[in-house]
């Protein structure tokens, strides 16, 4: 490895790591926070069978997961543009990751709840519960712990997922490596040096992921 290499990959890494943090980082939280609301409600129309929401939800995981996340990302940023809606690309991206990552979290979450002996419910009523109840305090508790462990997984994935974003403009690491590379014509050395900050963010939330399942082997839900 030359002088001239090493220098530019001292130089580009915190170039590459700054935009992870204020771009990468935050999109990851955001979209995954909001795919989280998405997937439980889609997971409790269908495990509640409500008639006509329940064939929407199908619908809905049905083209999002038939349909690649990149195309999705195009619809959004550009098709909804052509249609005189303008969103800046950061609440774009925000968007079509959401929607993306509900989709595959919500059939997690929709197996979890019915991995739930049924008799659970028949106790919640049996003590006076109503079925909303029964399904925030009892039902919905035992499920988020089963789901707790590929729910992490998919977080990790949709870190990653968040590179497609440079696609559309978003100043992600990236789009910080890409144009890096650009200028240095050093591809090979730079995407690898990408990939490490990658690994490296993967593995903080992998650490994190068996903090919380060690959490919450221990704890009791009231």
């Amino acid at each position: 490895m030359s002088e001239r290499l090493i220098g530019i990959l001292i130089d580009s890494f915190p170039k590459i790591l700054i935009p992870g943090l204020l771009y990468t980082i935050p999109l990851t939280a955001i979209s995954f926070a909001i795919a989280l609301v998405i997937a439980v409600l889609v997971a409790l129309v269908q495990f509640m069978n409500i008639k006509g929401l329940r064939h929407l939800a199908r619908f809905y995981i049905w083209v999002i997961r038939g349909t690649p996340l990149l195309v999705q990302l195009y619809v959004v940023f550009y098709g909804l543009g052509q249609l005189g809606l303008l969103l800046p690309p950061f609440l774009a991206g925000i968007i079509a990751l959401s929607v993306n990552e509900g989709a595959y979290c919500a059939e997690t979450v929709r197996a979890a709840l019915e991995s739930v002996p049924k008799g659970q419910l028949e106790a919640g009523e049996c003590v006076g519960m109503s079925y909303l109840q029964t399904m925030r305090r009892i039902i919905l508790p035992q499920a988020m712990r089963t789901a707790f462990p590929p729910l992490s997984n998919s977080l990790i994935s949709m870190l990653k997922d968040t590179s497609l974003v440079a696609n559309i403009t978003v100043a992600e690491m990236f789009m910080a490596a890409q144009r890096i590379v650009a200028r240095t014509y050093e591809p090979l050395a730079i995407y690898i040096e990408v990939g490490v900050i990658y690994l490296l963010f993967s593995t903080a939330l992998t650490f994190l992921q068996r903090k919380g399942e060690k959490a919450l082997s221990t704890y009791e839900f009231r």
